[in-house]
Protein backbone atom coordinates (compact mmCIF):
# COMPACT_ATOMS: atom_id res chain seq x y z
CA UNK A 1 0.00 0.00 0.00
CA UNK A 2 1.54 3.27 -1.14
CA UNK A 3 -0.06 6.60 -0.29
CA UNK A 4 0.85 9.99 -1.66
CA UNK A 5 -0.58 13.35 -0.70
CA UNK A 6 -2.43 13.43 -4.02
CA UNK A 7 -4.03 10.00 -3.45
CA UNK A 8 -4.91 10.74 0.18
CA UNK A 9 -6.52 14.04 -0.85
CA UNK A 10 -9.37 12.05 -2.40
CA UNK A 11 -10.38 11.09 1.13
CA UNK A 12 -10.32 14.63 2.55
CA UNK A 13 -14.12 14.90 2.47
CA UNK A 14 -14.82 11.27 3.35
CA UNK A 15 -17.53 10.67 5.95
CA UNK A 16 -15.19 10.26 8.93
CA UNK A 17 -15.34 8.15 11.03
CA UNK A 18 -15.80 5.41 8.46
CA UNK A 19 -15.37 1.68 8.05
CA UNK A 20 -13.31 0.15 5.28
CA UNK A 21 -16.49 -0.61 3.30
CA UNK A 22 -17.78 2.96 3.72
CA UNK A 23 -14.46 4.36 2.50
CA UNK A 24 -14.49 2.04 -0.50
CA UNK A 25 -18.05 3.09 -1.31
CA UNK A 26 -17.16 6.79 -0.94
CA UNK A 27 -14.05 6.47 -3.12
CA UNK A 28 -16.06 4.64 -5.77
CA UNK A 29 -18.82 7.28 -5.76
CA UNK A 30 -16.38 10.18 -6.22
CA UNK A 31 -14.44 8.42 -8.96
CA UNK A 32 -11.17 8.11 -7.06
CA UNK A 33 -8.26 6.61 -9.00
CA UNK A 34 -7.67 2.87 -9.03
CA UNK A 35 -4.66 3.31 -6.72
CA UNK A 36 -6.91 4.74 -3.97
CA UNK A 37 -9.31 1.82 -4.31
CA UNK A 38 -6.45 -0.69 -4.18
CA UNK A 39 -4.98 0.95 -1.08
CA UNK A 40 -8.35 0.88 0.66
CA UNK A 41 -8.86 -2.79 -0.22
CA UNK A 42 -5.56 -3.57 1.53
CA UNK A 43 -6.79 -2.09 4.82
CA UNK A 44 -7.60 -4.37 7.72
CA UNK A 45 -11.25 -5.01 8.47
CA UNK A 46 -11.05 -3.25 11.83
CA UNK A 47 -13.79 -3.52 14.45
CA UNK A 48 -13.59 0.21 15.10
CA UNK A 49 -14.11 2.71 12.27
CA UNK A 50 -11.19 4.74 10.99
CA UNK A 51 -11.41 8.20 12.57
CA UNK A 52 -9.20 10.14 10.13
CA UNK A 53 -6.80 9.67 7.24
CA UNK A 54 -4.02 9.49 9.86
CA UNK A 55 -5.47 6.15 11.03
CA UNK A 56 -4.92 4.83 7.50
CA UNK A 57 -1.67 6.63 6.68
CA UNK A 58 0.16 7.60 9.92
CA UNK A 59 2.69 9.70 7.98
CA UNK A 60 -0.02 11.89 6.43
CA UNK A 61 1.46 15.40 6.37
CA UNK A 62 -0.43 18.01 8.33
CA UNK A 63 -0.43 21.76 7.74
CA UNK A 64 2.39 22.24 10.25
CA UNK A 65 4.62 20.10 8.03
CA UNK A 66 4.37 22.63 5.20
CA UNK A 67 4.42 26.00 6.91
CA UNK A 68 7.15 27.48 9.04
CA UNK A 69 6.10 30.40 11.12
CA UNK A 70 8.53 32.27 13.31
CA UNK A 71 6.53 35.19 14.64
CA UNK A 72 9.65 36.79 16.15
CA UNK A 73 11.13 37.05 12.68
CA UNK A 74 8.33 39.39 11.60
CA UNK A 75 8.22 41.59 14.72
Amino acid sequence: MIWTVELASYLDDAPWPASKDELLDYADRIGAPLEVMENLRELEDAEEPYETIEDIWPDYPVDEDFFYSDEDEYN
